[in-house]
């Protein structure tokens, strides 16, 4: 891992010169939800193995690409395909989007995932604004060196999920009539399902959905005081919730099923961030 700022500075470069403006939001899109960049005017389309120092997305269902563009009368860089823990990342290498965009000046973030209802109330198809996150695996991206360009030492991660954003996309939703949920997700970091013991545990400990992303990117969000929105695509009903067993192919369905109200949701969203 590298302990030094010019190393994402020279991924910002890159991705600065290739788009010739500013960004001024930045999206992560997660499993089912690449179809959302197709809404992002004037593209200039980015593979993340041609960005220096970048890393590479290895999940079949991931473009492995940055698009940088409009949404929404903004400026945006949107990656479609994230990096995880379960691909053989080290955690302190997942910090590597968010310390870009940082390096590029983006203040605002939005990260989307598709998780599993842990909550019996949610059903696939839901949309849940991440108001929180439990992470237990006891290890932070930001463990090392810490360069001081993107934070301090120690962070307070009390207002992680930005309170403003996630007022900003609840108004959202009430004028386009979309309804929301808001929970906590929990990370886990498969590349497996979890086990109905391990959602019947995750349930009692106050998590409405279960997820194996985001929660690095946050946590990294966190480290640089950038602004966060969290938006969970609830694909399925975790393990031991229904009796049926839990496939990549149900994520995949529903996540087809619910683009198109998530592209209205984070095309207004954005418009008014």
């Amino acid at each position: 891992m590298n302990n030094e700022y010019k190393h994402y500075q020279t991924s910002a470069d890159y991705i600065r010169n290739k788009a010739g403006y500013q960004p001024e939001v930045a999206l992560i899109l997660g499993s089912a939800l690449g179809g959302l960049a197709e809404e992002i005017q004037n593209p200039i389309v980015i593979d993340y193995a041609n960005i220096p120092n970048f890393l590479l997305s290895t999940v079949e269902s991931h473009a492995g690409k940055l698009i940088v563009g409009d949404l929404g009368g903004k400026k945006v860089m949107c990656m479609s395909g994230r990096f995880h823990y379960y691909e053989g990342y080290a955690f302190e290498e997942l910090t590597t989007p968010i310390r870009v965009f940082h390096a590029l000046g983006v203040k605002q973030t939005i990260l989307t995932n598709a998780a599993g209802a842990v909550n019996p109330a949610y059903q696939p198809g839901d949309i849940m604004v991440i108001r929180d996150h439990i992470n237990l695996l006891g290890a932070s991206p930001t463990r090392g060196v810490n360069i001081h360009e993107f934070g301090p030492r120690f962070f307070d991660v009390s207002n992680m999920y930005t309170k403003r954003l996630r007022k900003l996309v609840n108004e959202v939703a009430v004028e386009q009539g979309i309804t929301l949920q808001e929970g906590v997700y929990y990370y886990t970091p498969g590349p497996h399902f979890e086990t109905p013991a391990e959602i019947q545990a995750i349930h009692r400990l106050g998590a409405d959905a279960v997820g194996m992303s985001t929660v690095t990117e946050a946590l990294t969000a966190a480290h640089c005081q950038m602004e966060l929105l969290g938006l969970s695509l609830i694909s399925n009903m975790a393990a031991g919730i229904l009796d049926q067993p839990i496939t990549i192919e149900e994520v995949r369905e529903i996540g087809e099923r619910t683009v198109e109200t998530f592209k209205v949701l984070l095309k207004e969203t954005v418009k008014k961030m």
